[in-house]
């Protein structure tokens, strides 16, 4: 029967959803398949519409039971012969759902994964093939997801024995990285992948920075609102949640782990029924939730992830009407994360210590913990983290054993690698919610989905102020309008660190304001700049001659702010200013402090950890390095740190991207139009493994186009999504009165980046001294004596110049006559490529780097008839 006939007589949907038919396809035709796909799109029709098809029984393991009994029922209710195994059932009806499965009555197999300990279980299912293996929740086997389970991890030992069925592993919330992990640890043969479908149109996402006293009452009065309801409200403990709900009252109710599975169940059907209105719950609420009319997903603290984020903002709408999700968070609420990363990952010490202590044979772990003087709390999570490196082992009897390899400390690297991974995950959250970046937009490049356009929703906080609800926005007045043109006026011609433009604003043109006096003022100032897209905020660091980490913020304008500051009229529909009452009050930040390298042995191997993320492939490790060797000579050529090059949270973008066009390098967050021209032909020909062009590919002195020339031209207003994120948030000192700093998701500058260049072989330069100022806020500022280093001439021979210069006369009367900068028809770097390779066919121009199909159909003859000549 067609599939389509077969889903219209099963489930009674006239048609396949957006992606759904060609996943359902490749998995009839028996092929292996990862298909990610947001929460509500439809994923379980993906496992359940093939496995009808294909006949036989379906094996499907669920991380929950919450989740495995909500599909088991619909499926049941479909008239499907249906069984679940899993700790809610009693053993005789387990026993009667493995003789069901040997008969082969039913059509579907629910287990639970750790049922596949079971000494036995694995062959019983053996003995029977499957006709398809449905993996739901998959990243659960990743040890780089945000919702890691050993048990999972092991699925990979047993599936070889009931092949030759497919397997489909499903999951809505991957990483590129928990996406090559799944594939790898489930021993996916040629699998057909499917990764589309991260963007929710329907989803206003708002993420606003409030105190934790103001939250809980801030809730009840959005939630007071009968539009904003049926709600979910994601709280951050069993105590937040409990308390929360009490002050809510009436149809709300607590959901959290600590609860009686009957309670549990009762508050979950209640919900589904419509008897409740809201649940606070924490993260063990909403896997297995079906329940499409969700207005309101509230997290009242920043979750731990970017992945679980998303997957708990998207319970929000499935009826594709217009829902809300809010984002309250502080500082605080990153430090309370952080305590949790160390009291769930022990010290390595403490996993050494029980490695040793563990034998070939199984025992109790009471003698143990109580041997090595260690709480039961630490031994078990050791033995836990052990046995997910396959260094231990646990049995369904809690007895713990080594597993070959413990002994041998093979665990360690890995084990620091997903303590690094944990708090890069924790930094990647922290990032998206100090971003200026369209919220969905930055949710999607997260995830990868490469087929989205990227463009910005017009939705969000960010694109769309004006609709927030935990937040309001005021139309600037004159004074607000002349504060802001000094900031812009200040801007021209440089970026700038944020507390240096604000201690000589301060002292000139802003005098006598409330900008001048308080930092959080000018800080509101700055922040609609940003948001109008007047404005790129970006966050830096380098080391110092002392080895201490520094670490700064920079302004710069984009150039919609350069022609407003050349022009003098700010008229951005969007520039709006956050209202002054609304503001929540924060932890005064410290800024430009040196993190000394001595503060701690456990912040300089994170640090070490930032420098090489455990989540790159070998390839994507050599191209890094290969990137820094480049970034690192290009540097040298002027005597300047390399992070002004880029920045070494770019350099991971960009490895991460493997950009092979000039068009998908723009694509990647902190480099514009003016870093793709000056360096996008050498930065794509090192991730496709080609000679970089001319030397490094950057353009002359002469060549490059100045600041007030490229501010003069008129041009396409940029993405927004393509503009630069914001960085790390700098924060209050220690409790010794030392200065500490918030990890960021970029990684901190390496010290072979910097001009101690004696062991290389470019120039020796000057070591660079930079020159500290305080501003009255007590923010320190680091700049440097500018310097009158020419850049090196260029290697090209007399024939080449003279084919340089006519391609720039070329180029430049091209531009004129479309009326667009010269970059936007060729780049410099672009141009140096053609001149050293010379094309004489169209098929020889297509080929360069920054050309492509379009370029080459468009301007293609203009250039060959250049460079024939």
């Amino acid at each position: 029967m067609p599939l389509t006939s077969l889903l219209q007589k099963t489930f009674g949907f006239p048609a396949f959803r957006a992606n759904q038919e060609a996943v359902c396809r490749a998995a009839t035709d028996g092929r292996d398949v990862l298909l990610v796909m947001p929460t509500g799109a439809g994923k379980s029709l993906c496992y359940q519409l093939p496995a009808i098809a294909r006949g036989g029984t379906a094996l499907v393991i669920s991380p929950l039971i919450a989740l495995m009994d909500d599909q088991a029922n619909k499926l049941a209710a479909a008239g499907l012969r249906v069984a679940r195994i899993h700790s809610g059932l009693d053993r005789e009806q387990s026993r009667q759902a493995c003789r069901d499965y040997l008969d082969g009555t039913l059509q579907f197999l629910f287990i639970a994964p750790e049922r596949m300990r079971v000494p036995g279980f694995p062959e019983m299912l053996a003995r029977r093939k499957p006709a398809l293996i449905a993996i739901d929740e998959a990243h659960c086997i990743s040890a780089w997801g945000h919702d890691f389970r050993p048990d999972y991890r092991t699925l990979g030992d047993y599936l070889p024995s009931l092949r030759p069925a497919p397997i489909i592993a499903l999951t809505a919330t991957a990483t590129p990285a928990v996406q090559r992990d799944i594939v790898a640890q489930l021993q996916l043969q040629q699998a057909a992948l499917f990764i589309h479908g991260f963007r929710r149109d329907n989803l206003h996402i708002e993420v606003v920075e409030m105190s934790k006293p103001r939250r809980n009452e801030f809730t009840a009065k959005l939630l007071s609102k009968p539009e904003n309801r049926p709600a979910i409200v994601y709280a951050p403990s069993r105590k937040a949640a409990e308390d929360l709900a009490s002050m809510l009252g009436g149809r709300a109710a607590a959901y959290h782990a600590g609860l009686e599975p009957s309670v549990r169940e009762r508050v979950q059907r209640h919900f589904q029924s419509g008897q409740l209105e809201v649940v606070v719950a924490t993260i063990a609420f909403g896997m297995g939730i079906d329940k499409a009319d969700v207005r309101t997903v509230l997290h009242i603290a920043l979750p731990a992830s970017v992945e679980a984020y998303y997957q708990e903002i998207g319970r929000a709408g499935r009826d594709g009407l217009p829902s809300r999700t809010i984002l309250l968070h502080s500082f605080v609420d990153r430090k309370i994360h952080e305590t949790f990363l160390e009291r769930d990952y022990p010290p390595a010490a403490d996993l050494d210590r029980v490695a040793k202590t563990l034998t070939d044979e199984f025992q109790p772990p009471e003698p143990l913990w109580q041997k090595l003087r260690m709480s039961a709390d630490i031994f078990q999570k050791a033995v836990e983290k052990l046995a997910s490196q396959g260094a231990a082992q646990i049995d369904m009897n809690g007895l713990v054993r080594a597993n070959g390899s413990a002994g041998s400390s093979s665990w360690r690297g890995p084990y620091e690698a997903q303590v690094a991974h944990r708090r890069g995950q924790i930094d990647a959250m922290a990032a998206f919610a100090e971003s200026s970046q369209c919220r969905m937009t930055g949710l999607i490049r997260h995830f990868g989905d490469t087929a989205d356009s990227f463009r910005p929703c017009g939705n969000c906080d960010v694109c769309a102020p004006g609709a927030t609800s935990a937040q309001s926005f005021r139309t600037p007045d004159s004074d607000d309008l002349r504060q802001l043109s000094a900031i812009l006026n200040a801007l021209q011609g440089q970026s700038r660190s944020t507390g240096k433009l604000h201690s000589e604003l301060a002292a000139s043109a802003l005098r006598g304001t409330a900008a001048a006096n308080n930092r959080r003022a000018f800080d509101t100032l700055l922040d609609a700049l940003v948001r109008a897209g007047l404005v790129d905020l970006t966050t830096d660091t380098f080391t110092n001659g002392e080895g201490n980490v520094i670490t700064y913020k920079k302004a710069a304008l984009t150039y919609e702010g350069r022609e407003a500051a050349q022009t003098g009229t700010l008229d951005a529909p969007d520039l709006l200013i956050k209202d002054a009452a609304e503001a929540s009050p924060s932890k005064s930040r410290k800024s430009g402090a040196a993190t000394r390298s001595s503060s701690s042995s456990s912040a300089s191997a994170r640090s070490a950890a930032k420098r090489e993320p455990a989540s790159f492939t070998p390839a994507q490790k050599d191209l890094e390095a290969r990137l820094r060797d480049w970034r690192k000579a290009e540097a040298a050529k002027t005597g300047k740190p390399a992070f002004i090059v880029f920045a070494d949270s770019i350099l991971e973008n960009i490895v991460l991207a493997a950009p092979s066009s000039i068009s998908s390098l723009l694509q990647i967050n902190g480099i514009g139009p003016e870093k793709a021209d000056r360096y996008g032909a050498a930065i794509i020909a090192l991730c496709t493994d080609q000679s970089v062009p001319g030397e490094y590919g950057a353009p002359s002195t002469a060549a490059r186009p100045s600041a007030a020339k490229v501010s003069s031209s008129s041009r396409p207003t940029p993405s927004r999504a393509k503009r630069a994120e914001a960085g790390p948030k700098r924060v209050e000192g220690g409790g010794d009165g030392s200065p500490n700093f918030a990890r960021s998701s970029s990684k901190l500058a390496d010290q072979a980046s910097l001009p101690n260049l004696a062991a290389s072989s470019a120039p020796r330069v000057e070591r660079q001294t930079f020159e500290r100022t305080s501003d009255r806020t007590g923010e320190q500022t680091y700049t440097r004596p500018r310097a009158a280093t020419p850049e090196p001439a260029d290697a090209l021979t007399p024939e080449q110049q003279l084919l340089d210069q006519r391609l720039r006369d070329w180029r430049k009367s091209e531009s004129e006559r479309l009326g667009l900068p010269q970059f936007f028809v060729l780049g410099s770097s672009t141009l140096r490529s053609i001149v050293l390779e010379r094309p004489r066919t169209l098929a020889q121009l297509q080929k360069i780097n920054g050309v492509g199909l379009e370029k080459a159909e468009k301007y293609g003859p203009g250039i060959l008839q250049v460079c024939n000549v």
